[in-house]
């Protein structure tokens, strides 16, 4: 395989002469510019990705951190940001939490290993860093934004959702279907994104008149298997509902899925509620009524500022993201005679 010593070499000038006209930086003569590309024809050369980085001082690389490499929330985001670096002639990096550690550390770590791989830049989808991680990166921090998560001293480099206004909409969703006897299996305590869900779930339902207090709450994972067993328990429970409010749709189809073998129908017996709106929702059995974020679009926001910080440009970075109701299936009526006490 030729290499820029060949084609210096074979056109007749100079090292630095030949790598000006691969990089397009610099200045070189009509006639210098065609012996060498000449002599790039004629020997066939392609610059290598490490080549290209060493000429142009960047190494194309965009960094991307998720906390798990699994479900359906992340894979339409790491494809959305897949397609527009591919079409700028970038290449995604990947790296995920690995370990026994807690889910901070590995995001510590997972952005320390896209750092050290000599990413241009980094966008980090997770909500487990704190202020003294983000402190720590120092100058290495100057390209990197962070989706799903507010930083005081990083304001123009995050892109968060109102998450309150989203737990608010699910409860008067259930409340304008007449729900009022309510179970809720939340996200993790320490995720902040899940807290603001629930807080603005439960406020709107003080608000409304519901006594919160009593509420059957159960903590779990974000993941469909946390969502099947939090539902198992709460069948089991002897608690009277007719909703159930799942702070994501992974949990959601869990709740599903547990509920069909326990013979409960959904929504005639029971409500579901998701939150995320991701693809899975629109397949699910029945099909999943969720809070929608436009996730696609938040993610697409962090990703053109992150371009614009590392490259130059001006693409354009949005900082409203509308949060709704997508009514599906799973949200029917309160069943007459209030909830019924069942077990798995």
């Amino acid at each position: 395989m030729a290499t820029i010593k060949d084609v210096a070499r074979l056109a007749g000038v100079g090292l630095g002469t030949a790598s000006r006209v691969v990089s397009g930086k610099g200045a070189v003569s009509p006639a210098t510019l065609a012996k060498v590309r000449k002599a790039i024809e004629e020997l066939d050369f392609r610059p290598s990705h490490a080549a290209r980085a060493l000429l142009s001082g960047y190494s194309k690389m965009i960094g991307v951190y998720i906390p798990v490499l699994k479900g359906t929330f992340y894979t339409p985001i790491l494809q959305l940001i897949d397609m527009e670096l591919r079409a700028s002639g970038l290449h995604m990096v990947v790296a995920f939490g690995v370990g026994q550690s807690d889910a901070r550390r590995q995001a510590v770590e997972g952005i320390e290993f896209l750092m050290e791989r000599g990413c241009d830049g980094i966008i980090t989808i997770s909500n487990a860093l704190q202020d003294e991680d983000i402190e720590a990166f120092g100058t290495r921090g100057s390209n990197f934004v962070v989706v799903n998560q507010a930083f005081s001293g990083l304001a123009e480099q995050c892109f968060v959702v109102d998450h309150r206004l989203g737990g608010q909409l699910a409860a008067q969703a259930l409340l304008a279907h007449g729900h009022r006897q309510i179970a809720v299996i939340a996200g993790p305590s320490t995720a902040p994104d899940n807290v603001e869900r629930i807080d603005g779930f439960m406020a709107e339902l003080r608000r409304q008149g519901v006594d919160t207090g009593g509420l059957w709450v159960a903590e779990s994972d974000f993941s469909p298997e946390g969502g099947w067993a939090c539902t198992r328990e709460l069948l089991a429970s002897d608690y009277p509902f007719t909703a159930l409010f799942c702070a994501n749709d992974e949990m959601a189809i869990g709740a599903l899925s547990q509920c069909q073998e326990a013979g409960i129908a959904v929504p005639r017996d029971v409500s579901v509620l998701g939150y995320d709106d991701t693809p899975s929702a629109q397949f699910s059995a029945p099909r999943l009524t969720s809070v929608h974020v436009p996730w696609r679009d938040v993610a697409l926001a962090g990703l053109n500022a992150l371009l614009n910080r590392c490259y130059g440009g001006d693409r354009p970075v949005t900082r409203d993201y509308p949060v709704s109701i997508t009514q599906r299936a799973s949200l029917g009526p309160a069943p007459e005679g209030g909830g019924r006490r069942r077990r798995a």
